[in-house]
């Protein structure tokens, strides 16, 4: 019994499965991930951080807009992308996907001191800082690089598993090029 004990501390202890997770405030986007990945991932919304980009997230999930995007842009210990609302959609021509974003208007920057780290959500945008829309991505591992340059807007709180499952692109700039992975319903949890 000890001996199994030992073998449990030593486990919980080992770094990347001891990642503190904590559901905060924020409401929690839940993700059903479909592809080489399957499983479920939820967001805990940093809208105490980034109350405009969450804000514009959350409606765009509750309309229904992310069913169906697919994971356009994955870069193996770095990040999985999407959220290309208008050139994302599974079983359509994904030639333009990450070019896009909704028919809401651009976000203007929320940056934070808060750490670009595994886990850590942040919304993607253009060299315009104030041009985030409704894509985004999800750390794989850390990135302080992005500290300060782009809007956090949230953590995976839990399925970091299937995140680490995406498929990963193999064309330029970490394109996935043939049957990505798709965010098949996005829902809101309050």
């Amino acid at each position: 019994m000890l001996r199994k004990a030992m073998i449990l501390v030593a486990f919980a202890a080992t770094p990347a499965l001891a990642e503190e997770v904590v559901d905060g405030p924020g409401p929690n986007l839940v993700i059903e991930v479909a592809g080489v990945a399957n499983g479920t991932v939820v967001i805990d919304m940093a809208d105490h951080v980034a109350p405009k980009h969450v804000a514009q997230i959350v409606e765009l999930a509750k309309s229904g807009a992310y069913d169906g995007v697919v994971f356009h842009r994955v870069i193996d210990g770095f990040m999985a992308q999407t959220g290309d609302v208008s050139n994302g959609k599974a079983g359509g021509d994904l030639s333009m996907a990450g070019t896009g974003g909704s028919t809401l208007p651009d976000l203007p920057a929320e940056f934070s001191d808060l750490a670009f780290a595994r886990g850590v959500v942040g919304m993607a945008r253009a060299a315009d800082p104030d041009s985030a829309n409704s894509q985004f991505f999800i750390m794989f591992d850390q990135g302080d690089f992005l500290n300060g340059q782009y809007t956090v807007v949230g953590k995976v709180i839990s399925g970091m598993d299937v995140v680490d499952a995406i498929k990963r692109g193999d064309g330029a700039n970490g394109e996935v090029s043939a049957d990505p992975d798709v965010m098949a319903k996005v829902t809101v949890q309050e």
